[in-house]
């Protein structure tokens, strides 16, 4: 018998989500002291499967990304660019997914909010 609760919706209002509040590692860090939040409200019973609220005040950071992860920015502003230079900037209201393999960086311009969806690989 699977329990139910593994098989409803998962409503971002009202579920308690597992908080996680963290910095860039030291040896990534490229400017500023950004703190961030990650509020996950839904993990598969793979692991791979992730859903939830990421928060960060300004800095820059290098990424390398082993996840496919889709964002949709709610407030701020940020700037994602690649080891090859191009770079993008996303403000509130936009949406964009990064994909597994993506090695760059990550610039927090103004105190950001984000919905995400991530995808880990096997």
């Amino acid at each position: 018998m699977s329990d139910i609760t593994s098989s409803l919706i998962v409503d971002f209002t009202s579920a308690v989500p597992e908080t996680n509040r963290s910095k860039p590692p030291v040896e990534r860090l490229l400017a500023g002291n950004p703190e961030q939040v990650a509020r996950n409200y839904f993990s598969d019973s793979t692991g791979r499967f992730f859903a939830g609220i990421w928060e960060s005040t300004p800095g820059k950071w290098r990424v390398k990304y082993s996840e496919n992860e889709f964002c949709y920015i709610t407030r701020g502003r940020v700037r994602i660019e690649h080891e090859s230079g191009r770079g993008w900037t996303f403000s509130a209201g936009a949406s964009f997914v990064i994909p597994a393999g993506f090695s760059g960086v990550w610039e927090v311009l103004e105190p950001t909010a984000k919905l995400y969806v991530i995808y880990e690989p096997a």
